[in-house]
């Protein structure tokens, strides 16, 4: 269900309202003082940004020193009116010059009932896209003496863009080269056991575009998922061979995204904003291709005592490398001295945050470095209790490697015109939260 809201305000610090619209007259214009006697005053403005007090429900958000307030008094979609809240600051900032403040409101009263009114209609959200915005609400906001006002082209053909689905690109654009960037960067989290047991594996994912692209172009991307490869062999009346295949989950798309043609033929089809945007996140659970291995061995020798020897094992191509390759190696808050063998890159022991660091500048694939460490240890006879073991933990970064195998297939670029374009991709994996218990 959309927000519905019945009444936004927007407060100061000390609870006076400097502006506010009633969309609906199922709220009395007295509903601010329940907010401020049930939730400022008894300060708990910090525990939860969604109150109910009576029949109505109070969704607020605090913007440098201005609290926005969304009442609703029907079931309404929490995540929409926050977004809404989001999107709506976004607005006013780009036409305040980036300022948003209770000076920034009291300046701006005219415009910003203006700007109420079009944003939201009896409290359901509409559009809150500055430039579709400007072509019809054309006054200027009192600019903060601080904001530097940013240089806008005119956008033509607003009736089109207003009315039409592509509000996302203006018309009109022309580059001397049209260039298409895509990366697909991946993110890694696993959590492994001691014994080499993957307990958790998954993979998240997006695709990220900077198009430099004349006119209005369509364009379609093909990648190895499994649905998308199927879909296209039975449109075809052949088999595939399109080698691996992965199953994509929890798949999103940026709005410039023709949803019907995906629904019926399983293809990325779209005309992309200017410049850079976020096409699509994504995330994967099975057939992950881990990066590395890691080989812990941690030896407790009496109680002063400790030898540590850890190897970790690149196993993606030897012609690959990983970058900036951290691995931290957790040691008791009693170590008083270390000392230090390892095959490749550096290590030392931070004693801020109890681990040994060994870092890796460049690290090839399939090769297997190793950190031995022998660890001396202060014998305290308050500590009785045993050391549980952190996990280690790894930081890293491998170009044109993808955990989750996505592979693009293909980038086609129409447009009229008829125009030559320059296509570059590139695969980019990191960890994220990559555990290994020792």
């Amino acid at each position: 269900m959309p927000v519905a809201a019945s009444a936004v305000y927007f407060l100061n610090l000390r609870g006076d309202v400097l502006i506010n619209r009633l969309y609906r007259d199922d709220v009395g214009g007295n509903m601010v003082d329940a907010f401020r006697t049930h939730i400022m005053q008894t300060k708990e403005l910090g525990t939860c940004p969604v109150k109910q007090i009576g029949g109505c429900s109070f969704f607020y958000m605090r913007i440098s020193n201005v609290y926005i307030v969304i009442v609703v008094s029907t079931n309404a979609n929490v995540a929409c009116a926050f977004k809404f809240v989001v999107e709506a600051v976004a607005l006013f900032k780009s036409y305040f010059g980036g300022a948003f403040d209770e000076d920034a409101i009291r300046n701006n009263f005219v415009l910003i009932y203006e700007l109420l009114d079009e944003i939201m209609d009896f409290g359901y959200p509409q559009n809150l896209s500055p430039e579709i915005l400007k072509l019809y609400i054309t006054q200027e906001g009192v600019r903060s003496p601080f904001s530097s006002k940013a240089s806008e082209r005119p956008v033509p053909n607003a009736t089109l863009q207003v009315t039409g689905a592509v509000g996302w690109r203006r018309e009109g654009l022309v580059y001397k080269k049209n260039e298409v960037f895509l990366d697909i960067v991946e993110s890694v989290n696993l959590l492994m056991s001691s014994k080499g047991v993957v307990l958790r594996c998954d993979v998240t994912g997006k695709i990220l575009m900077k198009c430099f692209l004349s006119g209005m172009p369509d364009l379609k991307l093909g990648l190895n998922d499994k649905i998308g490869l199927e879909k296209e062999s039975q449109l075809k009346s052949r088999p595939t061979k399109s080698g691996k295949t992965i199953e994509l989950d929890d798949v999103t798309f940026h709005q410039c995204v023709n949803l019907t043609r995906f629904n019926s033929e399983k293809t990325v089809s779209f005309v992309p904003p200017d410049g850079e945007f976020e096409l699509m996140k994504y995330r994967i659970t099975e057939g992950v291709n881990l990066p590395f291995k890691v080989l812990p061995t941690i030896k407790e020798l009496g109680r002063t005592r400790m030898e540590v020897n850890v190897k970790v094992k690149s196993v993606f191509g030897a012609k690959m490398f990983a970058l900036g390759v951290v691995v931290k190696i957790p040691v008791p808050k009693q170590t008083a001295k270390t000392s230090f063998t390892v095959t490749s890159g550096r290590a030392k022991y931070n004693a801020a945050i109890d681990c040994l660091v060994w870092k890796i500048r460049k690290f090839p694939g399939q090769t297997e470095p190793t950190l031995s460490a022998e660890i001396e240890l202060i014998s305290t006879m308050t500590e009785k209790k045993s050391w549980t073991r952190p996990p280690i933990q790894m930081e890293f970064q491998v170009p044109m490697f993808t955990a989750s195998g996505l592979r693009v297939r293909f980038l086609k670029v129409w447009e009229k015109s008829g125009y030559n374009t320059v296509e570059w991709v590139r695969y980019i994996t990191k960890a994220g939260s990559y555990e290994i218990r020792c």
